[in-house]
Protein backbone atom coordinates (compact mmCIF):
# COMPACT_ATOMS: atom_id res chain seq x y z
CA UNK A 1 0.00 0.00 0.00
CA UNK A 2 2.94 2.40 1.07
CA UNK A 3 4.75 1.95 -2.00
CA UNK A 4 1.62 2.74 -4.28
CA UNK A 5 0.59 5.63 -2.72
CA UNK A 6 4.58 7.18 -1.47
CA UNK A 7 3.87 9.39 -4.65
CA UNK A 8 0.96 11.54 -3.86
CA UNK A 9 1.77 14.28 -6.19
CA UNK A 10 1.37 12.07 -8.96
CA UNK A 11 -1.75 10.45 -7.02
CA UNK A 12 -3.32 13.70 -6.65
CA UNK A 13 -2.47 15.12 -10.06
CA UNK A 14 -4.17 11.94 -11.99
CA UNK A 15 -6.81 11.83 -8.90
CA UNK A 16 -8.04 15.51 -10.33
CA UNK A 17 -8.12 14.65 -13.31
CA UNK A 18 -9.58 11.16 -13.38
CA UNK A 19 -11.63 11.40 -10.56
CA UNK A 20 -12.15 14.44 -9.52
CA UNK A 21 -15.03 14.56 -11.80
CA UNK A 22 -17.01 12.16 -10.59
CA UNK A 23 -16.76 13.08 -7.22
CA UNK A 24 -17.61 17.26 -8.36
CA UNK A 25 -20.97 15.45 -9.89
CA UNK A 26 -21.44 13.74 -6.66
CA UNK A 27 -20.73 16.87 -5.03
CA UNK A 28 -23.51 19.01 -6.76
CA UNK A 29 -25.63 16.17 -6.07
CA UNK A 30 -25.04 16.58 -2.20
CA UNK A 31 -25.19 19.87 -2.51
CA UNK A 32 -29.35 19.42 -4.51
CA UNK A 33 -30.18 16.95 -1.31
CA UNK A 34 -28.98 20.65 0.63
CA UNK A 35 -31.20 22.56 -1.57
CA UNK A 36 -34.18 20.92 -1.54
CA UNK A 37 -34.24 20.14 2.42
CA UNK A 38 -33.71 23.95 2.82
CA UNK A 39 -37.00 24.36 0.79
CA UNK A 40 -38.71 22.40 3.36
CA UNK A 41 -38.48 24.10 6.91
CA UNK A 42 -39.78 27.46 7.63
CA UNK A 43 -36.97 29.26 9.21
CA UNK A 44 -33.34 28.70 7.75
CA UNK A 45 -32.30 27.77 11.46
CA UNK A 46 -33.57 24.61 11.43
CA UNK A 47 -30.95 23.98 9.06
CA UNK A 48 -28.22 25.85 10.99
CA UNK A 49 -26.99 27.46 7.72
CA UNK A 50 -28.36 30.07 5.04
CA UNK A 51 -29.53 28.78 1.67
CA UNK A 52 -27.39 30.56 -0.01
CA UNK A 53 -24.51 28.97 1.95
CA UNK A 54 -23.36 26.14 -0.13
CA UNK A 55 -21.60 23.10 1.14
CA UNK A 56 -20.52 19.59 0.65
CA UNK A 57 -21.18 18.12 3.92
CA UNK A 58 -24.84 17.72 5.95
CA UNK A 59 -25.69 17.50 9.37
CA UNK A 60 -28.15 14.67 10.73
CA UNK A 61 -29.27 13.75 14.37
CA UNK A 62 -31.45 10.99 15.79
CA UNK A 63 -31.81 9.70 19.45
CA UNK A 64 -30.82 5.82 20.37
CA UNK A 65 -32.16 3.57 23.03
CA UNK A 66 -28.79 1.76 22.82
CA UNK A 67 -27.06 4.87 23.94
CA UNK A 68 -30.12 5.99 26.58
CA UNK A 69 -31.70 7.90 24.19
CA UNK A 70 -28.67 10.58 23.59
CA UNK A 71 -28.53 12.47 20.85
CA UNK A 72 -26.24 10.99 17.96
CA UNK A 73 -25.20 13.30 15.33
CA UNK A 74 -23.23 13.01 11.59
CA UNK A 75 -21.87 15.58 10.25
CA UNK A 76 -21.24 13.59 6.87
CA UNK A 77 -20.28 14.19 3.14
CA UNK A 78 -21.88 11.41 0.01
CA UNK A 79 -20.02 11.51 -3.39
CA UNK A 80 -22.69 10.38 -5.73
CA UNK A 81 -23.06 9.02 -8.90
CA UNK A 82 -25.68 12.01 -10.85
CA UNK A 83 -26.56 8.62 -13.19
CA UNK A 84 -26.84 5.58 -11.27
CA UNK A 85 -27.42 7.20 -7.56
CA UNK A 86 -24.66 5.22 -5.96
CA UNK A 87 -22.37 5.90 -3.58
CA UNK A 88 -18.66 6.75 -4.56
CA UNK A 89 -17.54 7.68 -1.49
CA UNK A 90 -18.93 8.33 1.64
CA UNK A 91 -17.18 10.28 4.85
CA UNK A 92 -18.73 11.34 8.13
CA UNK A 93 -17.76 12.77 11.86
CA UNK A 94 -19.69 10.86 14.37
CA UNK A 95 -20.61 12.58 18.08
CA UNK A 96 -22.62 11.22 20.95
CA UNK A 97 -24.28 14.00 23.11
CA UNK A 98 -22.44 14.34 26.21
CA UNK A 99 -19.06 12.85 25.10
CA UNK A 100 -16.25 14.49 23.80
CA UNK A 101 -15.02 11.68 21.67
CA UNK A 102 -15.27 11.96 17.99
CA UNK A 103 -15.21 9.31 15.27
CA UNK A 104 -14.02 9.55 11.81
CA UNK A 105 -15.95 6.94 9.65
CA UNK A 106 -15.18 6.46 6.16
CA UNK A 107 -17.39 4.00 3.32
CA UNK A 108 -15.66 2.80 0.27
CA UNK A 109 -17.44 0.69 -2.11
CA UNK A 110 -16.48 -2.67 -2.39
CA UNK A 111 -17.73 -2.42 -5.98
CA UNK A 112 -13.72 -1.29 -6.63
CA UNK A 113 -12.67 -4.72 -5.50
CA UNK A 114 -10.75 -3.67 -2.69
CA UNK A 115 -7.53 -4.96 -1.38
CA UNK A 116 -8.50 -5.55 2.22
CA UNK A 117 -5.58 -6.36 4.31
CA UNK A 118 -3.43 -2.78 2.83
CA UNK A 119 -6.29 -0.44 4.51
CA UNK A 120 -6.99 2.89 3.52
CA UNK A 121 -5.18 6.31 3.47
CA UNK A 122 -6.58 9.52 4.47
CA UNK A 123 -5.18 13.23 3.59
CA UNK A 124 -6.07 16.90 4.19
CA UNK A 125 -4.66 19.53 1.85
CA UNK A 126 -0.80 18.89 1.90
CA UNK A 127 -0.87 17.07 5.54
CA UNK A 128 1.15 13.15 6.11
CA UNK A 129 -0.79 10.96 4.77
CA UNK A 130 -2.49 8.82 7.79
CA UNK A 131 -2.99 4.67 7.69
CA UNK A 132 -5.84 2.67 8.45
CA UNK A 133 -7.45 0.10 8.64
CA UNK A 134 -11.18 -1.69 7.50
CA UNK A 135 -12.93 -2.21 10.75
CA UNK A 136 -15.57 -4.37 8.54
CA UNK A 137 -16.26 -5.26 5.51
CA UNK A 138 -20.07 -5.35 4.23
CA UNK A 139 -21.17 -6.68 0.56
CA UNK A 140 -21.69 -2.88 -0.56
CA UNK A 141 -18.61 -1.15 0.97
CA UNK A 142 -15.62 -1.45 3.76
CA UNK A 143 -15.50 0.69 6.61
CA UNK A 144 -12.95 2.77 8.02
CA UNK A 145 -13.97 3.80 11.67
CA UNK A 146 -11.60 5.55 14.45
CA UNK A 147 -11.52 8.23 16.77
CA UNK A 148 -10.90 11.45 15.75
CA UNK A 149 -7.89 13.43 17.07
CA UNK A 150 -8.10 17.13 17.72
CA UNK A 151 -5.28 17.08 15.47
CA UNK A 152 -7.30 16.12 12.59
CA UNK A 153 -10.71 17.51 13.62
CA UNK A 154 -8.99 21.09 13.19
CA UNK A 155 -7.15 20.09 9.71
CA UNK A 156 -10.77 19.03 8.82
CA UNK A 157 -12.39 22.53 9.44
CA UNK A 158 -9.25 24.54 8.15
CA UNK A 159 -8.65 22.35 5.07
CA UNK A 160 -10.28 22.65 1.45
CA UNK A 161 -9.95 18.55 0.49
CA UNK A 162 -9.66 15.31 1.84
CA UNK A 163 -8.57 12.59 -0.02
CA UNK A 164 -8.88 8.92 0.42
CA UNK A 165 -6.76 6.37 -1.22
CA UNK A 166 -7.78 2.42 -1.39
CA UNK A 167 -6.18 -0.12 -3.58
CA UNK A 168 -7.68 -2.09 -6.09
CA UNK A 169 -7.24 -6.01 -6.48
CA UNK A 170 -4.75 -4.81 -9.67
CA UNK A 171 -2.89 -3.15 -7.22
CA UNK A 172 -3.75 0.19 -8.48
CA UNK A 173 -4.27 3.01 -6.25
CA UNK A 174 -7.49 5.19 -6.44
CA UNK A 175 -7.84 8.29 -4.89
CA UNK A 176 -11.22 10.05 -3.63
CA UNK A 177 -11.36 13.67 -3.37
CA UNK A 178 -13.73 14.92 -0.49
CA UNK A 179 -14.57 18.33 0.18
CA UNK A 180 -14.03 20.36 3.40
CA UNK A 181 -16.17 23.74 2.54
CA UNK A 182 -18.64 23.97 4.92
CA UNK A 183 -17.63 21.06 7.11
CA UNK A 184 -16.98 23.53 10.34
CA UNK A 185 -20.13 25.71 9.50
CA UNK A 186 -22.28 22.53 9.18
CA UNK A 187 -20.55 20.87 12.70
CA UNK A 188 -20.99 23.62 14.17
CA UNK A 189 -24.47 24.46 12.79
CA UNK A 190 -28.11 22.86 13.68
CA UNK A 191 -28.99 19.36 11.94
CA UNK A 192 -31.41 19.28 8.78
CA UNK A 193 -35.08 18.50 9.22
CA UNK A 194 -34.86 14.56 9.20
CA UNK A 195 -38.03 13.75 7.26
CA UNK A 196 -37.06 16.69 4.65
CA UNK A 197 -33.57 15.35 4.12
CA UNK A 198 -34.79 11.41 3.91
CA UNK A 199 -37.48 12.85 0.97
CA UNK A 200 -35.22 14.69 -0.32
CA UNK A 201 -32.28 12.50 -0.90
CA UNK A 202 -35.16 9.70 -2.08
CA UNK A 203 -36.15 12.22 -4.41
CA UNK A 204 -32.84 12.78 -5.65
CA UNK A 205 -32.14 8.90 -6.19
CA UNK A 206 -35.67 8.26 -7.81
CA UNK A 207 -34.25 11.25 -10.46
CA UNK A 208 -31.27 9.90 -10.82
CA UNK A 209 -32.71 6.19 -12.01
CA UNK A 210 -35.01 7.48 -14.25
CA UNK A 211 -32.17 9.43 -15.90
CA UNK A 212 -30.41 6.52 -16.35
CA UNK A 213 -33.52 4.52 -17.51
CA UNK A 214 -34.28 7.45 -19.95
CA UNK A 215 -30.74 6.95 -20.77
CA UNK A 216 -30.41 3.60 -21.51
CA UNK A 217 -33.79 3.61 -23.64
CA UNK A 218 -32.21 6.53 -25.65
CA UNK A 219 -29.19 4.20 -26.55
CA UNK A 220 -31.48 1.35 -27.30
CA UNK A 221 -33.62 3.00 -29.64
CA UNK A 222 -30.22 4.60 -31.49
CA UNK A 223 -29.24 1.02 -31.85
CA UNK A 224 -33.01 -0.19 -33.20
CA UNK A 225 -32.95 2.93 -35.47
CA UNK A 226 -29.18 2.20 -36.97
CA UNK A 227 -30.00 -1.94 -37.46
CA UNK A 228 -33.17 -0.91 -39.33
CA UNK A 229 -30.88 1.44 -41.63
CA UNK A 230 -28.71 -1.09 -42.33
CA UNK A 231 -31.60 -3.54 -43.18
CA UNK A 232 -33.26 -1.31 -45.70
CA UNK A 233 -32.03 -1.24 -49.72
CA UNK A 234 -30.29 1.91 -50.64
CA UNK A 235 -32.96 4.55 -52.51
CA UNK A 236 -31.93 4.85 -56.58
CA UNK A 237 -30.70 8.35 -56.91
CA UNK A 238 -33.26 10.62 -59.17
CA UNK A 239 -33.42 9.78 -63.22
CA UNK A 240 -31.50 12.54 -64.48
CA UNK A 241 -33.75 15.18 -66.46
CA UNK A 242 -34.01 14.58 -70.53
CA UNK A 243 -31.60 17.23 -72.02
Amino acid sequence: MSRSIDGWSALLGAARSALLGACGLGFGMTLAIAQQVQEVPKTPLELGKRPSEETAWIKVCTTDEKTGNKQICLVKHEGLDPKTGAILIAAAVRTIEGSDTQHLVVNVPTAYTLVVPTGAQIKIDDGKPIQLQYSVCLPTNCQVQQVLSKEMAEQMRKGKQMFVAAMNVQQKTMAFPIPLKGFSRTFDGAPVNNAAYQEARNQMLQASRQHQLELAKQAAEAQQQKQQAVGQPQAMPPAAPPQ
